[in-house]
């Protein structure tokens, strides 16, 4: 086998979680080449300090496809995420205890007046990236819910009319506030975890199992002294 062919890949999300997590890999043994922190440089595979371990940086979503499908052997990306796949072939062994926010739904504040959230039709208009978290979340409090898919801006939608609430992550709820809109109800806590292909895993436990097996014990709860 060659040595391209033998190497590991880690896939690493662009955004909120990655500032948390690169010191997090460094101290699993793992730091890019330079070239990662070149914000000119149009690269999304980059060589690390190990010679038989290639990081890949990507959008959050697709860190779970590309180790879901094997393409990449190891990922860090949030529980939410891990979720609204629910991929058969991704195992998220270790909660990295980073990247800490909430999936929650919010809607125009005009339509709270500072009240708990009440239901009150049987139909919901909306817009989310989370379209099966979302529709699951609805179901469970007995209501259709039709999901506009957006990738971003999702604030906007109340307002022009696109859909009467959103569902996203949420972490101060200073963006919400900005955008006329409150926090009514939370889906679900996140927070990152690593994630591996159990195929790879199976085929090679000794690189991959040292690799959670270092996360596991950065993320371990310290006994107090």
């Amino acid at each position: 086998m060659s040595n391209a062919a033998s190497k590991l890949v880690f896939a690493v999300p662009k955004g909120r979680i990655l500032e948390e997590a690169l010191p997090l890999l460094a101290r699993a043994g793992v730091v890019p080449d330079d070239e990662f922190h070149d914000k000119k440089s149009r690269a999304l595979s980059f060589a690390t300090n190990r010679p038989d371990m290639s990081l890949i940086r990507v959008r959050a979503f697709d860190v779970a496809t590309f180790v879901a499908h094997g393409a990449a052997h190891l990922g860090i990306v949030g529980s939410d995420v891990i979720d609204e796949f629910d991929y058969a072939d991704l195992y998220a062994p270790v909660d990295l205890d980073i990247g800490h926010c909430r999936l929650s739904v919010a809607e125009p504040v005009a339509l709270t007046d500072g009240a708990e959230p009440v239901f009150r039709e049987s139909h919901a208009r909306v817009a989310s990236k989370y379209p099966n978290l979302t529709r699951r979340h609805f179901e469970r409090l007995g209501v259709q819910a039709e999901i506009v898919k957006l990738n971003g801006a999702m604030e906007l939608a109340p307002s022009l009319g696109l859909a009467s609430r959103i569902v996203d992550l949420v972490s101060t709820g200073r963006t919400l506030k900005d955008n006329g809109l409150v926090e009514t109800s939370q889906i679900m806590p996140v927070s990152a975890r690593l994630i591996v292909n159990r195929a790879a895993l199976k085929k090679d436990s000794a690189r991959i199992g040292a690799m959670i097996d270092a996360f596991r014990e950065l993320s371990a709860p310290k006994a107090a002294a």
